[in-house]
């Protein structure tokens, strides 16, 4: 994938998924991208909580995935 994708990645994740993990007082850091897998890391409050597969799957997967493209997937490091 280009630098492009992982630019609008970034955008994407700026714009919708870390307000909402902000306001819960997490964060999210892009770790990087190869071969269609986006690593990330969550920070704050996320980083520890019991739904952090479920952010990363429901809120940060699918958006990406709706915004960007549907071959990307998500991981947490």
């Amino acid at each position: 994938m280009s630098e492009n994708v992982l630019i609008r990645i970034n955008e994407v994740i700026d714009e919708y998924v870390r307000p909402a993990l902000q306001s819960d007082g997490g964060d999210i850091e892009v770790v990087g991208l190869q071969d269609n897998v986006l690593s990330v890391r969550l920070q704050g409050a996320c980083s520890c909580c019991p739904h952090a597969r479920m952010t990363l799957e429901n809120a940060v997967e699918n958006t990406i995935k709706q915004a960007v493209s549907e071959d990307i997937t998500v991981k947490s490091v």
